[in-house]
C-alpha cells in the first residue's frame, strides 16, 4: 500500500506526497482585495506540502465576507495571485486556489454600496464575522432571486479561468463550513419552496450547476470541491438526513470525474465525533462512480491517524491546516516524527510578518540553538 510520503497523482497533478495544505484564512490582503508580497514568501515557505490549497478567495465583491482576505475576480487580484503560484512553483509546490462564496456569513460594511449580504434564505445566521472593526455579529441577508443565481454560476466559471491565469494548478470549489453553496444544500438553512429548495434534488442543483461551470471551463481533471456533512461552523444546523443528501450530492458528482473530493470529519476544527456519520460509506460512493479520484481528509489528525488513514486505504490525502501555520516544514517535521511548534492565536488574523512568515523551521532552530 501506498504511505503518507509516497507520490500521487491527483487528476492533472502530480504531488511529490500526500500531505495537504488546508485552506487557512489569514485576513491579511491588501487593498483591493489583492495578495501581498508576503503572501508569496508565506505560501513558497509551505511548498513542501504535496498540494496546497489556498485560503478561500472570494469570487465576486458580493462574496466577501471577512475583511482582508483576497479575491479572484480581476486583473489585480491575478497578478497578486501570480506572484504567489510562481514562488510555490520554483520550490517545485503545486497550489490550487480555493473559490468562496459566504452567502450570508457577511456584514454590511463588506458589500459593495453596504447592500445586505445573500443567501438561500433571508434568516440571519447567529454568527460574527471579521471586520476592519473586529469581530462583528453578521448582517440579515436576502434571499438570492432565480434570475441572479446563473449570474453567481457565470462567477465561479470566471474565477476558475482566472484562477488558471494566474498560475494555479487547478481550484477547489468551497461548498463547506456553512458558507454559500452549504446554504443551499441543507435543509437546516434552505427554506426555499422553489426549483433550489424543498427535496434534496433541488438543494443539490445549485452546487452541481457550479461544478459543471467549473469543470466546463477549466477540466475535471483541475477541478476538486471541500464538503463538510456535519459541521456546526456559521450556524449551519444539521440537516434532516446528511447521510442521505451527502451520499446523494457524491453520486451526483461522480459523473463530473472530479479530481478530488476534501471531506471535513466532523466539526470543523473541534470534535471529530460531533454526530454520528459514515465518511467511510461516502468515500466509496464516490471511489464506486470516479475510482482514479482522490480522496483527501480533513481535520484534528495527527501524524499517525494519517499514516494510517493512507495504509489502510480510507484516505489518498491528509490535509493538516494549523499545523502548517506555526511548522512551514511540517512535511519534514512529520517524516521525521520530530516535535511540532505551537502556534500563537493572537496572530492568526491580520497582521503582518509577525506570525506569518516568521516561524522557523526545524533546521533554522538548530542553528539558532548552536549560535549560528
Amino acid at each position: 500500500m501506498p504511505s503518507l510520503f509516497d507520490p500521487i497523482r491527483v487528476g492533472a497533478i502530480s504531488t511529490a506526497n500526500r500531505i495537504v495544505m488546508a485552506p487557512l484564512t489569514r485576513n491579511r490582503a491588501d487593498a483591493g482585495q489583492v495578495p501581498s508580497a508576503l503572501a508569496a514568501t508565506y505560501y513558497a515557505q509551505r511548498a513542501d506540502a504535496g498540494l496546497i490549497v489556498s485560503e478561500a478567495t472570494q469570487i465576486s465583491a458580493v462574496g466577501q465576507g471577512y475583511f482582508g482576505t483576497p479575491g479572484i475576480f480581476n486583473a489585480a487580484q491575478v497578478a497578486g495571485w501570480r506572484r504567489v503560484t510562481d514562488a510555490v512553483h520554483a520550490k517545485g509546490g503545486k497550489i490550487v486556489c480555493q473559490l468562496w462564496h459566504v452567502g450570508r456569513i457577511s456584514h454590511v460594511s463588506l458589500q459593495p454600496d453596504g447592500g445586505a449580504p445573500v443567501s438561500s434564505t433571508a434568516r440571519r445566521a447567529n454568527t460574527k464575522t471579521y471586520t476592519a472593526k473586529g469581530f462583528e455579529e453578521v448582517s440579515t441577508p436576502r434571499a438570492l432571486r432565480l434570475d441572479e443565481i446563473p449570474g453567481i454560476v457565470a462567477e465561479y466559471r470566471h474565477a476558475a479561468r482566472l484562477s488558471i491565469e494566474a498560475g494555479f494548478d487547478g481550484v477547489e470549489i468551497h461548498d463547506a463550513n456553512g458558507y454559500l453553496l452549504e446554504q443551499f444544500l441543507r435543509d437546516s438553512v434552505n427554506d426555499r419552496t422553489d426549483a433550489y429548495g424543498g427535496a434534496r434534488e433541488n438543494r443539490v442543483r445549485f452546487p452541481l450547476e457550479v461544478v459543471a461551470a467549473v469543470v466546463g471551463e477549466i477540466g475535471a481533471d483541475r477541478t476538486g470541491i471541500r464538503i463538510s456533512p456535519v459541521t456546526p461552523a456559521n450556524d449551519a444546523g444539521q440537516d434532516s438526513n446528511a447521510q442521505g443528501l451527502f451520499e446523494y450530492f457524491i453520486e451526483r458528482l461522480a459523473p463530473f470525474q472530479l479530481a478530488f473530493v476534501h471531506v471535513i470529519e466532523g466539526a470543523t476544527g473541534g470534535p471529530r465525533d460531533i454526530v454520528p456519520f459514515d465518511y467511510e460509506a461516502l468515500r466509496r460512493r464516490f471511489k464506486e462512480g470516479n475510482p482514479q479520484g482522490a480522496w483527501i481528509v480533513n481535520n484534528a489528525y495527527t501524524r499517525d491517524m494519517a499514516i494510517d488513514a493512507v495504509d489502510q486505504g480510507r484516505a489518498d490525502l491528509v490535509a493538516f491546516g494549523k499545523p502548517f501555520i506555526s511548522n512551514p516544514d511540517l512535511v519534514a517535521r512529520l517524516r521525521l516524527d520530530a516535535p511540532l511548534a505551537p502556534l500563537n492565536p493572537a496572530t492568526l488574523y491580520g497582521g503582518g510578518a509577525a506570525g506569518y512568515t516568521d516561524y522557523p523551521t526545524l533546521a533554522e532552530q538548530s542553528r539558532t540553538a548552536a549560535g549560528g
